[in-house]
């Protein structure tokens, strides 16, 4: 009987589009850690909020002109305390990932969005994608974790039948302002409150984090790979809880 080398057996390749958005002012800042150290496969697409955010998404200026003296801040220090209310200065992300989804053609099998804060360390590949973060019969995969879901990292199956809709979903929610009828308005919160209305009609979903607090990006399967410097940790470009 003639057997086959397991090894020799390749996967399908799978085409993946990674989504960050940035302005100038957090290129300048920290965000060219991430175009530097950038080593996926995977094509890349930099969303610049200076450049084309308006042009290629007028529902994005659209939203932040209606909504940008909605909440008045006394201080730099106050208005970063209060982010669970600062719907518009985590808009551009929104509108940039929806963008991508609901633009991607039929032959891109996942979409990565990543935020600008990021630091990459060891390469992946569709194969480690395939294994770790895809599955064929979810929707997305997230970082679970109590309150609100990270969402530096969001993952979207092309292939799934409610993909696109659920970004519909989600530009609805700043396209009406509906987002101000939530208890938060960032954009971690509204990413799941749409996704769990998706699961209540029975959407299945990947929850890749631990479901506990702290910084369950780098204790997830991606804390190898990549460092998440949220918060304070971009300022010294890596995170005290890297495990890179």
């Amino acid at each position: 009987m003639t057997q086959v080398s397991l090894h020799l057996v390749k996967l399908p390749c799978m085409k993946i589009k990674t989504i960050t958005s940035y302005n100038n002012k957090l290129h300048k800042a920290y965000a060219y850690r991430f175009k530097e150290t950038y080593n996926w496969p995977f094509e890349l697409k930099v969303y610049n909020e200076d450049v084309d955010m308006y042009d290629k998404i007028p529902q994005c200026k659209k939203f932040v002109e209606r909504n940008k003296n909605r909440h008045k801040y006394t201080s730099y220090e106050e208005k970063n305390n209060d982010y669970r209310k600062d719907g518009v200065r985590f808009s551009y992300k929104v509108y940039a990932y929806t963008d991508a989804i609901l633009e991607a053609s039929s032959a891109y099998n996942g979409i990565i969005c990543i935020d600008a804060d990021s630091v990459f360390y060891k390469p992946i590949d569709g194969e480690w994608i395939d294994k770790h973060i895809h599955r064929n019969d979810c929707m997305m995969t997230y970082l679970g974790r109590p309150g609100y879901s990270e969402c530096g990292f969001l993952y979207f199956n092309m292939s799934h039948p409610e993909t696109k809709n659920y970004a519909r979903a989600m530009r609805e929610m700043y396209d009406k302002d509906l987002i101000y009828k939530e208890a938060e308005q960032h954009d971690s919160y509204i990413w799941d409150v749409v996704r769990k209305r998706f699961e209540a009609k029975g959407v299945k979903n990947h929850n890749i984090g631990d479901n506990d607090t702290g910084h369950v990006q780098a204790r997830s399967v991606l804390g190898p790979i990549y460092d998440h410097t949220k918060g304070n940790r971009k300022l010294s470009g890596k995170s005290p809880e890297a495990r890179v």
